[in-house]
């Protein structure tokens, strides 16, 4: 990788050339772990499974929901360990994935480039049934989570109300709306060239959600706080979502980017009130402040969008706060080298900063530009070489000696808390396993009976300490909004 011939013309080649030349080979088969990534969104598939299943330890679940509000809602994805379909994080984990293969399904071979095309798909198709289900309204959970906690079963064996619950004009969610018009408009930019009649679907859908989410304000913990709080709390509002979804959907609508639209004279209008000049130093499927102004940078740098000028110097500052050393550094680091920002779930706030680190550097690097950090100047190999990092550290390059992708390399987690992945299989133990039969399995001590292969667990804490129990749901348990962001990163390193 590091020799003159090969580090020639493309930008992804360009960068890691300058972040790997000193080495004689890749540390991590990152695309092995690639593949594994994205297999792991098939072990969170709800509803009918297709032909090409390769998750076989899972089968059809939850085949009736929406049926008690006579609507359609099978399909989509259990986000986490549990077996509750939660709108907001699917939403986000819809627009993440996408993002990854538009910036960075290049890099990918055209088998695993199907593999994630069909990870987005799978999430849209669901989407645009909670979009269009019902005139008016849209739905955004199906299942109630404290009746769902109270069980430890099989998402094919679970018998716990699978009730239906929707954003309307008088209990509104823009949080939830607007996040789900950025996954339809971000989705739509997947598909536009391999099929344009489902990416106009999916567009024509965002733009009615947006209208939704913006025509109609509040936040969806106001509507539905009962079920949805403690769980998925979208404590940043919705202004971030909506400045999000406007910045997709005047990618996803316009001729080229730096075309006017109706959504880049939203932006300009409306981004000062939406958050646009706040800024955040975290990203999540709850605040998007961070990522939206990397995305809008991107037509700055790279469509010279001259309106948009401001977002980047907040990108910067954004960027300045995770890098060791430069003017505006504020995160913190375990003494092994992971970004730690939360206790819970760690992992999640690690995909996503990796990703937008590279995204970052990408637009950065089409204009040989730097992030501004004080009287600091930082390149794009700094991004990639701080990304990079914290992809190893992922993989097994950390204190412990082991990875926090399970399945990938000889020492990983046994115990993660998730229900499919600790029980027997449909396919090993036919009979029913019970409500409260199924907590046997939680507080095993076993390994798991089926290997969750891909998934991104919640990681170590500050100490890089890792205990590995099924209890432990703040380290052990995987989601699919932390391996989204990854893709993309994987996708980079293994191009």
């Amino acid at each position: 990788m590091g020799s003159p011939k090969a580090c020639m013309s493309t930008y992804l080649i360009a960068v890691l050339c300058l972040v790997t030349g000193a080495r004689s080979a890749a540390a991590f088969n990152y695309a092995d772990a690639l593949d594994k990534a994205v297999l792991f969104f098939e072990a969170q598939r709800s509803g009918k499974l297709p032909p090409g299943q390769r998750v076989a330890w899972r089968a059809d679940s939850a085949l009736s929901d929406g049926n008690a509000s006579n609507v359609d809602l099978v399909g989509g994805y259990y986000d986490a360990g549990d077996n509750v379909k939660f709108g907001l994080p699917m939403a986000f984990t819809v627009t993440m994935l996408s993002w990854s293969v538009v910036e960075f399904g290049g890099a990918m071979p055209p088998g695993q480039l199907a593999n994630a095309e069909a990870a987005v798909r799978w999430g849209s198709d669901y989407l645009l049934k909670a979009a269009t289900a019902t005139p008016g309204a849209l739905w955004v959970q199906v299942a109630d989570p404290y009746q769902d906690h109270r069980c430890w079963e099989r998402p094919e064996d679970m018998d716990t109300p699978r009730a239906a619950y929707k954003v309307t004009p008088q209990n509104p969610g823009s949080d939830v709306a607007g996040e789900t018009a950025a996954a339809l408009a971000a989705a739509s930019l997947v598909f536009r060239a391999r099929d344009p009649a489902y990416s106009s679907k999916l567009l024509r859908a965002a733009r009615q959600v947006f209208d939704f989410a913006d025509r109609y304000r509040g936040s969806y913990i106001d509507s539905l706080s009962s079920i949805v709080c403690p769980f998925y709390c979208s404590y940043s509002g919705y202004k971030d979502e909506l400045l999000w979804a406007a910045t997709w959907l005047h990618l996803a609508s316009s001729p080229s980017p730096s075309s006017q639209s109706v959504y880049l004279t939203y932006i300009n209008s409306n981004g000062h009130t939406l958050g646009g000049e706040q800024d955040a130093y975290t990203v999540s499927w709850d605040d998007k402040r961070a990522a939206t102004k990397v995305l809008l940078s991107k037509l700055f740098l790279q469509n010279r969008v001259e309106s948009l000028r401001t977002y980047k110097a907040h990108a910067d500052k954004y960027i300045c706060s995770l890098v060791p050393g430069a003017g505006g550094f504020q995160s913190q680091y375990t003494p092994g080298g992971l970004l730690f920002t939360e206790r819970d779930s760690n992992m999640e706030y690690v995909t996503s900063t990796t990703f937008l680190l590279l995204t970052y550097a990408k637009y950065l690097s089409s204009t040989d530009g730097a992030a501004s950090c004080g009287s600091t100047a930082v390149t794009p190999s700094t991004l990639v070489s701080l990304a990079k990092k914290q992809v190893d550290y992922i993989l097994g390059a950390n204190p412990a000696g082991m990875s926090y992708m399970v399945g990938f390399g000889a020492r990983y987690p046994r115990r993660v808390h998730h229900r499919g992945a600790s029980m027997p299989s449909v396919r090993d133990h036919p009979a029913r396993i019970g409500c409260d039969e199924g907590f046997h399995y939680l507080h095993s001590s076993d390994p798991d009976r089926n290997v969750l292969v891909g998934a991104v667990v919640g990681g170590p804490d500050q100490s890089d300490s890792y205990s590995d129990s099924r209890d432990n749901y703040a380290q052990a348990e995987p989601s699919t909004y932390t391996n989204a962001p990854l893709v993309g990163a994987l996708a980079f390193f293994a191009g």
